[in-house]
């Protein structure tokens, strides 16, 4: 099953100590994507941020490597739901406003619970 990666689903692994792709996984995900304009925000953080943030976004940066790279213009959530409806994909995200976007377009998404595991909303 394919998912797109939101950018705070990059960000899991520093702040909460969740393994993403293991847990993506175990829930049955073997197709990872980041759409450009999640690589761009994430750029955007690095030279932005400081401290554990900026720390977060380099390790993010790192994570795309595991990911396709998809185009896209605009702003990333509304590139995401697009790419997902386009790619009949999941998407991995803990932003509450893009959650109810992809619920109210019958877009299967996967969270951050319990803040120790990912599972579907």
């Amino acid at each position: 099953m394919k998912i797109i990666i939101d950018t705070n689903g990059f960000m899991i692994p520093v702040q909460f100590g969740v393994d993403i792709f293991e847990e993506l996984k175990r829930l049955g995900f073997n197709e990872f994507y980041v759409p450009e304009a999640v690589v761009f925000e994430i750029e955007k953080l690095i030279k932005r941020e400081k401290g554990s943030n900026r720390t977060a976004a380099k390790v993010a940066r790192s994570m795309m490597e595991r990911c396709r790279r998809i185009a896209g213009i605009g702003p990333a959530d509304d590139v995401i739901l697009r790419l997902a409806r386009e790619m009949e994909a999941a998407v991995l995200t803990n932003d509450i406003g893009l959650k109810r976007r992809l619920a109210e377009s019958g877009i299967q998404t996967v969270s951050l619970r319990q803040k120790n595991k990912l599972d579907f909303v």
